[in-house]
């Protein structure tokens, strides 16, 4: 135990061996392997659907039978991610994860013992359902993980898992096409079943988000992890205290106004939140990445390149994939997620329709100029539509992000059932002109980003409502003109020399919820509708806008919100009601669980041994650890 003073400062409460950016990027790349797995699941398939032994054994199936396999994958993940967001509001983002990589170990292994196109398509879907859980939560796990000035990076870089998992499928289909049995494309998939035991196992390691924690009112545990990932395990650390009081504040505020969590409260209350994350993902599938991404060896075949050759040459498309997926790294953090959606769709429609026209000529260039311009297409969408439109939950507020999340990627899903379901049969029918419709997309989505996204870059998950000006926002960056209230950090609160709160160093929670900084003129000027008269009784003033029940009338807020700390301070009016409230003493901030609080928490968990230390004190005669035994202090 490092003690330097009586204040504790600098001890190291750490609920996992990893702290600090270690433990963000460990946690980060692990969880990858959630889309990894789809990424996978993509590229097996197409590479397999041109495998001679695959052909064979499922007696050449026809385009509406390959169609209907490749995207029934699609159809499981479509339920599966409107089911998410509920199971990931209810267990945890983290057990979620674990279901879901269980699930996906079932389909997979239904998929490798496949007797015909019926049980493998079956299994398909049954993945289909885990790979619909794990691509909605773990954009969400990631985003509320991730630092703000990193969020992009690791969004990003989960973006590159997932291709990685692509071109993985693509050379282990090319290197088991030499094995001369049906194991040839039965091995491709075995594969992916050993990966999701893996990411199985991992669950019971990562940590839970600190959001969801606090959310649940887990404060401690929320705390501990906070420090962990923020401040090196140090719980005494100003850091870690500044970003608990933001992420606690933000809920207290949703509960404020209501709790409400559904669909309905969702889409009538955020609906720019919910447009910018659900176009994001429909544009990104209507773009045609999903014609390249399951056809490419077809493609290849179509443009002259036979057998073998079209999977090597999809193979050597996902190596420049992967590369084009690194410069976003910096590029979304820097310059921004606008400006990569924009350039993205200009130099993602420049292809496609050279493509469609070297096709319709086809002469002795088509071979080589659809290869390049498939290659021009994709490392395009691996800079942009790629990795952007997974990290636009971020726009969604803490209290219906995960449904939210889940509306955007059944969107996702909804569109790419659609893709790969029409894309063999237009590819049969209208051939060249297949590759016009998605050329027409990106210029639509060139609009759709121009006029309706904002630029989020740097922004904390809980400032995200003042660049879309909806109710759930105190200031606006764009009605402000960004002066006075740029980030979190410059509108914490902070006290006088005289005793009087500084309205422009305080949180936009702290001024809320303060009656004395409550301006009648400005009410309105932000959010279009003026609140209710404010009670001029100290005594009767609850909130600002006091909640209905669901009953319609009265005002039950205890259903809804749980007094903290400062809410029981007799120095503060509490949110709650529960003290009157003093007019001349300004506003307490939330504060965070204390080192004592903390400490007694961890000693009581460890002293309540699990089922392998149970037995081991049963062998040994002892039932519980002494204090001094607590390993978990450094």
């Amino acid at each position: 135990m490092e003690v330097s003073n009586d204040n504790h400062h600098h001890i190291q409460l750490k609920e996992t061996v990893l702290v600090g950016k270690t433990l963000v990027a460990f946690t980060s790349v692990f969880v990858t392997q959630g889309v990894l797995l789809f990424g996978y699941d993509q590229g097996v398939m197409s590479s397999l659907l041109t495998n001679g032994y695959f052909q064979s054994y499922f007696n050449n199936p026809s385009p509406v039978e390959i169609g209907t396999m490749i995207a029934i994958l699609e159809i499981g993940a479509l339920f599966s991610s409107f089911a998410a967001g509920k199971i990931g509001d209810s267990i945890g983002r983290r057990a979620t994860i674990r279901w879901g990589a269980l699930i996906f170990v079932i389909g997979g292994s239904m998929q490798t013992f496949s007797f015909n196109i019926v049980s493998l398509s079956i299994g398909r879907l049954i993945a289909g359902v885990a790979v619909g859980l794990l691509t909605t939560i773990i954009p969400c796990y990631q985003s509320e993980i991730s630092p703000p000035d990193d969020r992009g990076f690791f969004a990003c870089l989960e973006f590159t898992g997932n291709i990685l998992g692509y071109a993985s499928s693509i050379w282990i289909d090319y290197g088991c096409s030499y094995i001369e049995s049906n194991w040839s494309w039965r091995s491709p998939l075995l594969i992916q079943v050993i990966i999701g035991f893996l990411l199985f196992l991992g669950s019971f390691i990562i940590v839970e988000t600190p959001r969801w924690l606090l959310d649940k009112n887990h404060d401690l545990e929320g705390m501990i992890v906070i420090s962990d990932l923020y401040a090196n395990g140090d719980v005494e650390d100003e850091k870690a205290k500044e970003e608990y009081r933001q992420i606690k504040e933000d809920i207290l505020i949703s509960r404020i106004e209501g709790g409400e969590r559904s669909y309905h409260y969702l889409i009538t209350r955020y609906t720019k939140r919910l447009s910018v994350a659900c176009f994001s993902q429909m544009f990104a599938q209507l773009n045609g990445i999903n014609i390249v991404s399951y056809y490419a060896p077809m493609i290849f075949e179509s443009a002259g390149w036979i057998g073998r050759q079209a999977i090597f040459m999809t193979g050597i498309n996902a190596i420049i994939y992967i590369l084009s997926t690194l410069p976003p790294w910096w590029l979304v953090d820097g310059w921004g997620r606008k400006p990569l959606l924009l350039s993205g769709a200009v130099f993602m429609c420049i292809p496609l329709t050279i493509i469609a026209f070297s096709l319709y000529a086809n002469n002795e260039y088509t071979a080589n100029t659809v290869v390049v311009c498939v290659f021009v297409f994709n490392a395009a969408f691996g800079m942009s539509w790629g990795p952007i439109p997974w990290m636009m939950n971020e726009v969604l507020p803490n209290s219906v992000r995960s449904k939210g999340a889940a509306l955007s990627t059944a969107t996702n899903w909804f569109f790419n059932f659609v893709v790969g379901e029409m894309t063999p049969i237009l590819l049969d029918v209208i051939r060249w002109k297949t590759y016009l419709i998605p050329a027409v997309s990106c210029v639509l989505s060139f609009f759709c980003v121009y006029l309706l996204f904002p630029e989020t870059k740097g922004l904390t998950l809980e400032d995200m409502g003042s660049v879309f000006d909806d109710s759930s926002s105190i200031f606006s960056f764009h009605s402000s003109g960004n002066v006075g209230y740029g980030s979190t950090d410059e509108r914490r609160a902070s006290i006088s020399v005289d005793g009087t709160s500084d309205i422009f160093h305080q949180s936009a929670a702290s001024i809320a919820r303060n009656p004395n900084l409550m301006k009648p003129d400005f009410d309105g000027i932000i959010t279009g509708t003026p609140p209710p008269p404010v009670p001029t009784n100290p005594s009767n003033l609850h909130v600002p806008h006091p909640p209905l029940n669901r009953a319609g009338s009265g005002n039950n807020l205890n259903n809804n919100l749980k007094p903290i700390k400062s809410d029981v301070s007799s120095s503060s009016a509490s949110i709650d009601g529960l003290n009157p409230v003093d007019s001349n003493v300004p506003p307490q901030e939330i504060e965070p669980p204390t080192f004592d609080e903390i400490y007694k928490y961890k000693v009581n968990q460890m002293l309540e041994p699990n089922v392998i230390t149970k037995a081991w004190f049963s062998l040994v005669g002892r039932t519980k650890k002494s204090d001094e035994e607590a390993p978990f202090i450094h």
